[in-house]
């Protein structure tokens, strides 16, 4: 019902926002049921995604590597460069661990 809400405010400015929805909506609902303080630390997964893109440039542009060392060193560089760019840090990261410690409690033995 929420779905077609935001799809009747938002489907005229944002089309494919409401369909990829409801391709995607087994794949969506779950998010929405973290808590918010949850929810705000997995917005963050732009960072992480950057970092992938960052990471495949610079190997693509490589081709080949002569050994598998020479392909981690390459990636272990590109890192040290990558988190130069970190300046801010995960906003709200206290209130979503604590959450992650109740829900998780099996997963996080040392919390």
């Amino acid at each position: 019902m929420q779905l077609e809400e935001f799809a009747a405010k938002w489907e005229s400015k944002f089309p494919t926002i409401a369909q990829m929805w409801r391709r995607n909506w087994e794949r969506v609902v779950p998010f929405f049921a973290h808590p918010p303080e949850v929810r705000r630390v997995i917005y963050t997964t732009n960072a992480i995604e950057s970092t992938n893109i960052s990471l495949r440039k610079i190997l693509k542009t490589r081709g080949s590597f002569p050994t598998d060392d020479a392909a981690l060193k390459l990636i272990y560089l590109a890192l040290q460069n990558i988190t130069r760019r970190w300046t801010m840090p995960v906003k709200d990261w206290r209130a979503a661990l604590n959450r992650f410690a109740i829900q998780y409690e099996e997963r996080m033995p040392n919390f």
